[in-house]
């Protein structure tokens, strides 16, 4: 039997759901959520299968101003994403409307595109039709969704124009996959959501979860991490009064890891300084960012 795979690029701003979009439509979680924005650091590839057709849902850092370098690959991994995928989705925030900075992506992506209106559920349909009549002056808008991931709302119809007109192509992956991303980097993954879960706004994006070990044992797995800061205010920060704080992370990321496995998980958190992390090549390129840019 012919079988349909595409590779299908999500693109937006920060904090507009693209991760929480793939989630809904792999119907399992594969990339963390965070109610503050930059969540996303890196590529992470969600893997839908259905009937003759594998969609790989590439969850892409969101677009913002740069400033240190890991920020600059992030968005060159974005665009990058973009213009090597067979199909491209794009999504903004019905909650926020149509910006100048969606408006900018739009102008800047120079192929057919199916724009995505997410988080409709928090708007009256009024001001939808306001904004989706904001759209008509992008030819290369091939489609328009509004959705909301938070309940489901129309992302049945999304995942079924995305299968649909999914171009044949051999599936990459088994149709029991659910992404590319190891297990060591998705459990550093689940650490740093915990870490944006409990600390106050800023923090999070003055630090990096980097894995050390995974050792799968019979019953269990003993994992390592290091949670790596820039100074010595924020480990303290990290680890709170009597270590409190670092035991609050590490239990509520043990619990997502061994729910997320099926095992038992051991997890040992480490907090390091470590001076400007964020212009660190090696750290993010198993990620698969690009420090050349």
């Amino acid at each position: 039997m012919a079988t349909k795979f595409a590779f299908v690029s999500i693109i937006g701003q920060t904090n507009v759901g693209k991760s929480s979009i793939i989630n809904r439509l792999v119907g399992e979680k594969v990339s963390i959520v965070s109610p503050k924005v930059q969540t996303t650091r890196s590529r992470v590839r969600g893997i839908l299968t259905e009937n003759d057709t594998q969609l790989v849902l590439v969850d892409t850092p969101g677009i913002f101003k740069p400033q240190r370098r890991l920020d600059r690959a992030m968005i060159d991994c974005a665009w990058t994403e973009l213009n090597d995928a067979d199909m491209q989705l794009m999504v903004a925030d019905a909650h926020k409307g149509i910006t100048q900075e969606d408006i900018r992506i739009l102008k800047k992506i120079n192929q057919p595109v199916i724009f995505v209106l997410n988080k409709v559920d928090l708007v009256k349909k009024d001001i939808i039709a306001k904004q989706l009549s904001e759209l008509n002056q992008f030819p290369n808008i091939s489609a328009v969704f509004c959705i909301s991931a938070q309940t489901g709302e129309n992302t049945k119809e999304l995942k079924d124009y995305l299968l649909t007109h999914a171009p044949t192509g051999n599936w990459l992956f088994s149709d029991q996959e659910l992404t590319d991303l190891p297990d060591k980097l998705f459990c550093a993954e689940i650490t740093r959501e915990k870490l944006f879960l409990y600390l106050r706004q800023e923090l999070p994006y003055q630090l990096t979860v980097e894995p050390i070990s995974f050792k799968e044992q019979k019953e269990s797995i003993r994992i390592e991490q290091n949670i790596i800061v820039s100074r010595e205010a924020h480990k303290s920060i990290i680890l709170g009064k009597n270590g409190q704080m670092i035991k609050k992370i590490g239990q509520t990321a043990r619990v997502e890891m061994s729910k997320q496995l099926g095992k038992k998980v051991n997890l040992f958190l480490f907090v390091k300084v470590r001076e400007n992390w964020g212009e660190d090549i090696h750290q993010y390129q198993p990620w698969g960012l690009n420090f050349n840019a």
